[in-house]
Order: C-alpha cells, then structure tokens, then sequence
C-alpha cells in the first residue's frame, strides 16, 4: 500500500537525520561545528548551557520513536500505527519548543510539515480519513 510505503521512507528519513542532528548537536562544538550547530547565543534564556542535553533528546526521543515505529511498522506489528502517531507527534513537539527557543528556520517548517504528514499517513492506514467507497452496481 503506497501510505504504508511512504510512511516507512519517512520514518526512516526522520530517523537518520535525527541521528545526525543529535550527534551534530552533541559533538559540534568540540570537533568545529561545520555550520550545524546553532550559535550558543539561541540557549540564553533557556534551560539548557549547552546544545548537549537537545541533542541527546533529538537522538534518542526523536530519532528513538522514528526508528522503533520504523520497524514495527516495516515488520507488520500490531503497535506499528501507535509507535509511528507517538513518533509524529514527538517530531510535531521537538519543532514547537525549537521555534520557541531558536530563531526561525526553513528546516522546522519542513519537518514540522513532515511530523503532520506522519498523523496523516498513520490516519489513511487506520481507515479514519478515508471516505467511504460508494457502492457499485452488481454487473
């Protein structure tokens, strides 16, 4: 089914990246950021003196949630549906409190687009946003 497919590429696309940017995060700053790492100056203010603990968070609870969903998913799991809503709304979270303490970036427009279209996929798999067939006349 092409929302089961897509919701795989997805979740596996989410999951890399998450991994990157939590590893980019953490590590950024002592092996020279690359430009990945947002400027220390975005934390004043928030509870964090660091980028370590986000990334951390990104790694784990983002990229964590992505890749179990991913592969209850990929295997066809009773739970697969409920890990991949879990893991929408877990990237929906992770870009709102970013936009509240960062700048604004093209990026949290896109997963956050990303996120919305997870519960979305997760909703035509479940039958709930698909309407109803009409019914054909018996030849």
């Amino acid at each position: 089914m092409v929302w089961r497919g897509s919701l795989l590429v997805i979740q596996a696309l989410v999951a890399l990246t998450s991994a990157a940017g939590g590893f980019a995060l953490m590590f950024g700053p002592s092996i020279g950021s690359l430009g990945i790492t947002p400027q220390p100056e975005y934390l004043e203010g928030s509870p964090f003196d660091s980028y370590l603990l986000p990334g951390l968070i990104l790694l784990v609870v983002v990229g964590g949630t992505h890749l179990v969903a991913w592969l209850l998913l990929l295997r066809r799991q009773r739970w697969a549906d409920a890990a991949s809503a879990v893991a929408g709304c877990g990237i929906l979270v992770w870009i709102f409190v970013q936009m509240v303490v960062i700048p604004f970036s093209v990026l949290q427009a896109v997963y956050f687009g990303i996120g919305l279209l997870e519960l979305v996929l997760v909703l035509l798999l479940q039958g709930i946003l698909d309407p109803p067939r009409a019914a054909r006349p018996a030849r």
